[in-house]
């Protein structure tokens, strides 16, 4: 079964070659260009729709990192999502730590080679189910800190690890040609921002603006954090497509991205092992793509081991598996892995098409039934979506008849399914 699943999606990969390899990742040397606009992320000058995936590289081992990103890139992915974790990095005030599963700049070399984008999420905070968040211990122990405010010992520290850790990673920004083109600052720091009070909202302004003071030349972002303009706003979740209506209403110049959809979930001691069915995942990026959604990243895509005594908790055990794509181990998870490397190839096939038409408004075909329409005539690329979770839906649609199973959406062209989120 497992042989056939991988000979289907190489098929389909023959079947809807990636017509846009121009907006792919290359690693020449060469400057160049990322920009946004309401529709999409540009990657010089080119639309580009981009497919993501996170990978942690202190939860695998350099031996690993080449064949997981091997398999992220023949999968569709375009993008990897990392975490930078300032106490690895940092143990100690002034010493830092580069080595083994700690190389950052292997990892990325490693991208590059495998034709790669980047998302650097700096934070600090990064959560992320590891050990204080990402802080260092010591920070605790300077007078007067608190973490996360408009605070500043803490502003300060952070203010000098952003500065050294981009320093030092700016050769791999893709304005000096390297696979960086998104970084994020700080992490879902609107659903804490509240518990600060004033001082919460200046700290998230703050933090935005020392951000884009370093100058990077490519985009910042905030996941969760739509009261701030000056970067782009992001959504997590298991489902963001309900999110878009009001993104773009705040935000008309910002392209929607999705920096966390979990297609699982971490694991507790003593707890069933989470499980999110694929069918479910699936049917979560067509709504996504459907409704407006042009970036849409995998938390996570390989989740690995928490090794050492990096694990966040309470009772958070080491695996980091995450029902997702590439297992623990780096081994291709399916159906997840393949149903989800079909998906990218078929949005890709149709990357121009979807770009450079806006979302359009849905067509009621009846009750939790509903079609998004790309294009005109019988090129048109439609999705067909039946949101009630319960019941069957059949309609008519430009001279055809689709069977929608309960919470799925049919991808139609010329009244051909090219893909169906409930197989």
């Amino acid at each position: 079964q497992t042989r056939e699943m991988r000979l289907s999606v190489l098929a389909l990969l023959c079947f809807l070659p990636l017509l846009t390899l121009a907006a792919r990742y290359e690693a020449t040397g060469k400057p160049y260009n990322v920009s946004y606009d309401h529709r999409s992320m540009f990657i010089n000058g080119q639309r580009a729709l981009l497919a993501s995936g996170s990978i942690h590289y202190p939860r695998s081992t350099p031996s690993m990192w080449p064949v997981l990103l091997k398999e992220s890139k023949d999968a569709g992915i375009d993008l990897i999502q990392i975490y930078l974790f300032w106490n690895l990095h940092e143990p100690t005030r002034g010493v830092y730590n580069f080595d083994g599963n700690a190389n950052v700049t292997q990892f990325l070399d490693y991208a590059m080679d495998a034709g790669l984008y980047i998302n650097l999420r700096i934070g600090p905070y990064v959560c992320a189910e590891w050990n204080y968040g990402g802080f260092p211990v010591w920070l605790r122990d300077i007078p007067g800190m608190v973490f996360r405010d408009y605070n500043q010992p803490f502003m300060t520290e952070m203010a000098r690890w952003m500065t050294y850790i981009v320093n030092k990673l700016r050769p791999y920004l893709a304005s000096n040609g390297g696979p960086i083109i998104l970084a994020q600052v700080e992490n879902e720091y609107g659903w804490v921002e509240n518990a600060y009070g004033s001082s919460g909202r200046q700290y998230a302004l703050w933090s935005a603006q020392f951000a884009n003071s370093l100058n990077i030349g490519i985009p910042w972002i905030m996941c969760s954090q739509d009261d701030v303009t000056t970067v782009i706003d992001t959504c997590n979740g298991f489902y963001c497509d309900n999110w878009l209506p009001g993104h773009f209403s705040a935000f008309p110049n910002q392209p929607a991205l999705w920096t966390e959809n979990w297609p699982g979930w971490f694991q507790n001691w003593g707890d069933a092992v989470p499980h999110r069915p694929t069918q479910d995942v699936m049917f979560s990026i067509a709504r996504w793509v459907a409704r407006g959604g042009t970036h849409f990243n995998y938390y996570m895509w390989h989740g690995g081991t928490t090794f050492g005594r990096w694990t966040g908790g309470p009772f958070i055990i080491t695996s980091y598996d995450y029902d997702v794509a590439l297992d623990e181990f780096g081994l291709p998870h399916n159906p997840k892995y393949t149903r989800s490397a079909q998906m990218h190839a078929v949005l890709h096939k149709f990357e121009d098409q979807l770009l450079n038409n806006n979302p359009p408004s849905p067509v009621s075909l009846g009750n939790n039934l509903e079609a998004h329409v790309y294009g005109q005539g019988s090129s048109a690329l439609v999705f067909l979506s039946n949101i009630d979770s319960k019941n069957v839906g059949k309609v008519s649609f430009q001279g055809a008849t689709y069977t929608l199973q309960p919470w799925s959406v049919q991808i139609v062209v010329n009244q051909k399914v090219i893909y169906d989120t409930s197989s």
